[in-house]
C-alpha cells in the first residue's frame, strides 16, 4: 500500500504507535468542529490522477448519466411542512458513475480493499468495526461532474460520507456546506429554505486538493457540489462502508443509481 498512500505523513499501517493515537485524535476533533476531516496529501504524488485518468475511457465510454429533480430531503413529502415550502423547492443534480466492477485494478479499488483503511476510518468515527460492502457495483463509486453540472442541495442519507478527489476541475466543484443546520427532534425547515436561498452567513466553502481523504458528517449538514465549470471533469473516489457485515443493495435500488442490477 506504500505505492498508494503517503503512510510517513498518515501511519494507517502502525495503529498501535503514539503518532496513530494523534491522528484519530485529531480527526475526530475535526469532525466534532467542522463536520468533517481533510487529509491533504493522503495519496502519493501522481497516484489520484492516474486514478483518474486510468476511469476515463470506462468512463466516457460506459458510466450512467443519472440526471434527477430532487429536494434536499429526496422525498416527495416532509412531517410539518406542505409541498410547497421553500425548504422542499427542487433542483437537477448531474453526475456520471462507473461502478467497482468497471474499475479493475484502478487504486481506489486497491485502498477500499485495504483493511487498516477501514479500521482507520472506524477509529475517527467512533465506530467498533466497519465492514466492506458485498456489493460488487456499489462499494466503490468514481464519479465525474462535467461543464455545467453539479450535486445539489441535500442531506445524506448515511452518517459518514468518505471520499478522495482524484481531479479537480478548473472551476467550481468545491463542497458548500451548512452544518449540523437540523437535528432528529427538530427539522428546522425555515432554516434549510434559508440556506436553499443563499442567506445563511454560516454556509462554508471548502476544495479538497487532489489526492485528499474527506470524511463528511452530512446527515444533518445540507451540502451541495457547486456547478463545474469548464473542460476539466471533477472526478471523485467514494467509498462505502457498513458496520454490519453483509450489505448490499437492492435490484431496484441499483438500477435507480447506475442504471443496471446485474455486475
Amino acid at each position: 500500500m506504500t505505492l498508494y498512500l503517503n503512510l510517513e505523513m498518515y501511519p494507517l499501517d502502525r495503529p498501535d504507535g503514539p503518532e496513530y493515537a494523534e491522528l484519530v485524535e485529531k480527526c475526530q476533533a475535526d469532525l466534532a468542529a467542522d463536520g468533517m476531516f481533510n487529509l491533504p496529501e493522503f495519496f502519493n504524488p501522481g497516484v489520484a490522477q492516474a486514478a483518474a485518468d486510468a476511469a476515463k475511457p470506462a468512463m466516457d465510454s460506459s458510466s450512467f448519466r443519472h440526471a434527477r429533480q430532487h429536494n434536499a430531503y429526496f422525498k416527495d413529502t416532509m412531517p410539518g411542512i406542505n409541498d410547497d415550502h421553500p425548504a422542499m423547492v427542487k433542483f437537477q443534480t448531474v453526475n456520471h458513475t462507473l461502478c467497482a466492477d468497471q474499475l479493475d485494478g484502478n487504486p481506489v479499488i486497491e485502498v477500499y480493499k485495504w483493511a487498516p483503511f477501514a479500521a482507520f476510518l472506524a477509529a475517527t468515527m467512533g465506530k467498533e468495526k466497519l465492514y466492506q460492502m458485498d456489493d460488487k457495483m456499489a462499494c466503490v463509486n468514481v464519479q465525474a461532474t462535467r461543464d455545467g453540472e453539479g450535486l445539489n442541495w441535500h442531506f445524506d442519507r448515511s452518517e459518514f460520507t468518505t471520499t478522495i478527489l482524484l481531479q479537480a476541475p478548473e472551476v467550481g466543484g468545491q463542497l458548500e456546506y451548512r452544518k449540523d443546520l437540523r437535528t432528529p427532534s427538530d427539522q428546522n425547515y425555515d432554516g434549510v429554505a434559508a440556506v436553499l436561498a443563499g442567506k445563511d452567513p454560516q454556509t462554508k466553502r471548502i476544495m479538497p486538493e487532489p489526492g485528499a481523504l474527506n470524511v463528511f458528517r452530512g446527515v444533518n449538514t445540507p451540502h451541495r457540489v457547486v456547478p463545474v465549470q469548464g473542460p476539466a471533469e471533477r472526478v471523485i473516489a467514494i467509498f462505502s462502508y457498513y458496520e454490519k457485515p453483509g450489505v448490499h443493495f437492492s435490484a431496484e435500488e441499483l438500477l435507480g443509481f447506475y442504471g443496471r442490477a446485474v455486475a
